[in-house]
Protein backbone atom coordinates (compact mmCIF):
# COMPACT_ATOMS: atom_id res chain seq x y z
CA UNK A 1 0.00 0.00 0.00
CA UNK A 2 1.75 3.05 -0.87
CA UNK A 3 0.43 7.13 -0.65
CA UNK A 4 -0.15 7.41 -3.90
CA UNK A 5 -3.10 4.70 -3.73
CA UNK A 6 -4.84 6.94 -1.09
CA UNK A 7 -4.57 10.54 -2.49
CA UNK A 8 -5.06 12.36 -5.83
CA UNK A 9 -3.15 16.19 -6.82
CA UNK A 10 -6.96 16.89 -6.09
CA UNK A 11 -7.65 15.52 -2.80
CA UNK A 12 -4.08 17.77 -1.27
CA UNK A 13 -4.87 21.13 0.22
CA UNK A 14 -2.02 23.57 0.57
CA UNK A 15 -3.86 25.67 2.59
CA UNK A 16 -7.24 24.81 4.27
CA UNK A 17 -8.45 27.52 6.09
CA UNK A 18 -10.38 27.00 9.59
CA UNK A 19 -10.32 27.83 13.44
CA UNK A 20 -10.75 24.79 15.01
CA UNK A 21 -10.90 20.94 15.07
CA UNK A 22 -14.39 20.62 14.10
CA UNK A 23 -14.65 23.52 11.36
CA UNK A 24 -11.16 21.55 9.99
CA UNK A 25 -12.99 17.76 10.03
CA UNK A 26 -15.89 20.08 8.09
CA UNK A 27 -14.05 21.40 5.54
CA UNK A 28 -12.31 17.58 5.02
CA UNK A 29 -15.78 16.35 4.89
CA UNK A 30 -16.63 18.93 2.38
CA UNK A 31 -13.98 18.30 -0.14
CA UNK A 32 -14.34 14.50 0.84
CA UNK A 33 -17.67 14.46 -0.33
CA UNK A 34 -16.88 16.12 -4.10
CA UNK A 35 -14.25 12.96 -4.50
CA UNK A 36 -16.18 10.26 -3.14
CA UNK A 37 -19.95 10.95 -4.26
CA UNK A 38 -20.84 10.38 -0.76
CA UNK A 39 -22.59 13.30 1.20
CA UNK A 40 -21.08 15.31 3.26
CA UNK A 41 -22.52 15.07 6.51
CA UNK A 42 -22.40 10.74 6.11
CA UNK A 43 -18.72 11.95 6.28
CA UNK A 44 -18.46 14.20 8.59
CA UNK A 45 -20.77 12.55 11.07
CA UNK A 46 -18.24 9.26 11.13
CA UNK A 47 -15.62 11.57 11.08
CA UNK A 48 -17.05 12.93 14.47
CA UNK A 49 -17.97 9.84 15.70
CA UNK A 50 -13.89 8.29 15.67
CA UNK A 51 -12.82 11.56 17.61
CA UNK A 52 -15.85 10.41 20.60
CA UNK A 53 -13.57 7.13 20.71
CA UNK A 54 -10.66 8.76 21.26
CA UNK A 55 -8.54 11.89 19.11
CA UNK A 56 -7.07 11.15 16.01
CA UNK A 57 -4.09 13.62 16.77
CA UNK A 58 -1.59 11.63 16.86
CA UNK A 59 1.16 14.68 18.19
CA UNK A 60 3.65 16.77 16.64
CA UNK A 61 1.22 19.01 14.59
CA UNK A 62 -0.23 15.72 13.20
CA UNK A 63 -3.80 14.40 13.13
CA UNK A 64 -5.37 11.65 10.87
CA UNK A 65 -9.13 12.00 11.19
CA UNK A 66 -10.48 8.11 9.48
CA UNK A 67 -13.45 5.68 9.53
CA UNK A 68 -15.10 3.48 7.51
CA UNK A 69 -18.27 5.01 4.98
CA UNK A 70 -20.59 2.15 3.54
CA UNK A 71 -21.13 2.96 -0.25
CA UNK A 72 -17.20 3.54 -0.76
CA UNK A 73 -15.74 1.66 -2.96
CA UNK A 74 -12.31 1.82 -2.08
CA UNK A 75 -9.74 3.43 0.27
CA UNK A 76 -9.63 7.29 0.11
CA UNK A 77 -7.49 10.44 1.39
CA UNK A 78 -6.66 13.80 1.59
CA UNK A 79 -4.05 15.60 2.81
CA UNK A 80 -4.64 19.34 4.04
CA UNK A 81 -1.77 21.65 5.23
CA UNK A 82 -3.70 24.15 7.50
CA UNK A 83 -3.14 27.99 7.22
CA UNK A 84 -2.97 27.82 11.00
CA UNK A 85 -2.60 25.33 13.50
CA UNK A 86 -5.86 24.90 15.71
CA UNK A 87 -6.25 22.77 18.72
CA UNK A 88 -7.22 18.94 18.08
CA UNK A 89 -7.07 17.87 21.48
CA UNK A 90 -3.99 15.72 20.00
CA UNK A 91 -2.33 13.30 22.40
CA UNK A 92 0.67 15.89 23.11
CA UNK A 93 -1.65 19.06 23.62
CA UNK A 94 0.02 20.75 20.92
CA UNK A 95 -2.26 22.13 18.12
CA UNK A 96 -2.26 20.79 14.81
CA UNK A 97 -1.41 22.01 11.13
CA UNK A 98 -0.81 18.57 8.61
CA UNK A 99 -4.44 16.55 8.47
CA UNK A 100 -4.29 13.16 6.86
CA UNK A 101 -7.93 11.92 6.38
CA UNK A 102 -8.03 8.52 5.39
CA UNK A 103 -11.85 6.90 4.16
CA UNK A 104 -12.56 2.83 3.91
CA UNK A 105 -15.03 1.05 3.06
CA UNK A 106 -16.78 -0.51 5.34
CA UNK A 107 -15.90 -3.82 3.94
CA UNK A 108 -12.07 -2.89 4.13
CA UNK A 109 -10.66 -4.19 7.20
CA UNK A 110 -6.68 -5.64 7.09
CA UNK A 111 -6.40 -2.80 3.94
CA UNK A 112 -7.91 -0.08 6.50
CA UNK A 113 -5.38 -0.71 8.94
CA UNK A 114 -2.81 -1.23 6.20
CA UNK A 115 -3.32 2.17 5.01
CA UNK A 116 -3.02 4.06 8.36
CA UNK A 117 -0.27 2.13 9.17
CA UNK A 118 1.29 3.69 5.92
CA UNK A 119 0.22 7.18 6.62
CA UNK A 120 1.58 7.33 9.95
CA UNK A 121 4.96 5.95 9.29
CA UNK A 122 5.16 9.07 6.81
CA UNK A 123 4.39 11.19 8.86
CA UNK A 124 6.12 10.36 12.16
CA UNK A 125 9.19 11.45 9.49
CA UNK A 126 10.24 14.37 10.60
CA UNK A 127 11.95 15.36 8.11
CA UNK A 128 9.28 14.72 5.41
CA UNK A 129 7.08 16.53 8.06
CA UNK A 130 9.25 20.34 7.93
CA UNK A 131 9.40 19.45 3.89
CA UNK A 132 5.38 19.72 3.80
CA UNK A 133 5.56 22.54 6.29
CA UNK A 134 7.76 24.33 3.88
CA UNK A 135 5.60 24.91 0.93
CA UNK A 136 2.78 26.40 -0.14
CA UNK A 137 1.84 24.31 -3.25
CA UNK A 138 -0.39 21.63 -3.69
CA UNK A 139 1.59 20.30 -6.63
CA UNK A 140 4.60 20.20 -4.34
CA UNK A 141 2.82 18.63 -1.04
CA UNK A 142 1.73 15.74 -3.19
CA UNK A 143 5.19 15.31 -4.93
CA UNK A 144 6.37 14.86 -1.04
CA UNK A 145 3.30 12.42 0.03
CA UNK A 146 4.12 10.37 -3.18
CA UNK A 147 7.75 10.22 -4.02
CA UNK A 148 9.00 8.70 -0.39
CA UNK A 149 11.70 6.20 -1.49
CA UNK A 150 11.70 3.81 1.57
CA UNK A 151 14.61 5.32 3.60
CA UNK A 152 17.32 2.19 4.86
CA UNK A 153 19.49 4.02 7.00
CA UNK A 154 22.39 2.28 9.01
Amino acid sequence: MEIADLITPRSVVAQLRATNKKQALQELAKRAAVITGIQERTIYDVLIERERLGTTGIGMGIAIPHGRLPGLGKLCGIFARLDRPVAFDAIDDQPVDLIFLLLAPESAGADHLKALARVSRLLRDRTVCEKLRGTDSADALYALLIDRAPSHAA
